[in-house]
């Protein structure tokens, strides 16, 4: 299992460390990420911006979204890996607690990269593909 950068220093370090096979884990996973944050009501919200994510992720792969930097794809990568882990930080299994860094580390990565992905979305807005 890689390392979990947990700044935004330590992620620009790594982030040439992501590969393709990296966002094929993370896309053939898409139905368990959406699952962990679907099964809990004050974590709802999250589901939303996750498939975001994975679309622009998909996109990406597909050759259809070609604005966007390594950083973003590694961004979004390595949040998703970390959640996919039960092992992570605090472990999932742990009542009331055990997704909050799941969330910490979504919500931290997103504010690195939120341009982009108001970027995208108003990519795909122009381009009438929805969400």
């Amino acid at each position: 299992m890689k390392p979990y950068p947990v700044s935004y220093t330590h992620l620009r370090a790594h982030e040439n460390n992501i590969e393709e096979d990296d966002v094929e884990v993370v896309l053939n996973n898409e139905e368990n990420i959406d699952k962990k944050f679907s099964g809990n009501n004050s974590l709802s919200k999250y589901v939303e911006l996750g498939r975001i994510m994975i679309s622009m992720l998909k996109d990406v792969k597909n050759g259809s979204y070609k604005n966007i930097p390594w950083f973003t794809i590694a961004t979004i990568v390595m949040a998703f890996l970390y959640i996919l882990n039960p092992m992570d930080i605090v472990p999932d299994f742990i009542p009331g607690i055990g997704y909050i860094d799941d969330v910490a580390i979504l919500t931290m990565g997103v504010g690195w990269i939120e341009s982009d992905l108001h970027r995208y979305l108003d990519w795909r807005m122009e381009n009438n593909l929805g969400i």
